[in-house]
């Protein structure tokens, strides 16, 4: 097992041992009932002196698609009938950026997003080796990118925005890497997964 795999193992099992109170979410802006979706947060095995050390898988959409057209997002979408969460997050992944199955180490679910556009979103954590011949899916994916770890998790680059959008003034969390600007849920989620690992403040 990699170090950077043991490390997020004990962070996640120490990190949810206790609720954490005020967690990010969107209020609902639809009238529907949420509906279960999964994303896979999948953090690189790469050792801290290799660059910018462990990183996380991102995706951009293509600007063309319908909804969430040119956003940045993590693999993933809504669970089928008789999926889990987990299954759910790792079939997407494998559909959108051929990530193969095989390679990937689950180490749990995280905490659920609730989105404005009516999804109950399920993170699930886990490791994949470095530098995997990724192939995105045009149909769903213009590219991929990894943004450092320590980076996506440091509350200290989390800016607070707002926006007046169907009457009513919404926040929300953006950074930005190397020309991405990640925002919204996917944001929101960091944002969370950094209350639970605390990663910044480990060794």
């Amino acid at each position: 097992m990699s170090g950077i795999r043991h490390r997020l193992i004990e962070m996640h099992r120490a990190g949810h041992l206790h609720p954490i109170p005020d967690m990010r979410f969107e209020p609902n802006m639809t009238d529907r009932a949420p509906r279960a979706a999964a994303v896979l947060i999948a953090v690189t095995e790469r050792a801290e002196d290799d660059g910018h050390g462990p990183g996380i898988l991102l995706i951009e959409r293509p600007a063309k698609m319908r909804t969430h057209g040119g956003q940045v997002a993590f693999p993933g979408g809504a669970i089928d009938p008789g999926e889990t969460a987990v299954q759910a997050a790792l079939r997407e992944a494998n559909e959108e950026i051929a990530l193969p199955l095989s390679k990937v180490h689950v180490i749990g679910e995280t905490d659920s997003y609730r989105t404005g556009t009516g999804f109950a979103v399920t993170p699930v954590l886990a490791t994949v080796p470095p530098d995997l011949p990724l192939r995105p899916n045009p149909a769903e994916v213009d590219e991929w990118f990894e943004v450092p770890l320590r980076y996506a998790l440091n509350p200290a680059n989390h800016e607070e925005r707002e926006i007046f959008w169907r009457g009513k003034m919404r926040s929300f969390i953006e950074f930005h890497w190397e020309g991405h600007r990640v925002w919204g849920a996917t944001a929101g989620m960091l944002a969370n997964l950094s209350r639970r690992l605390r990663w910044e403040h480990s060794a």
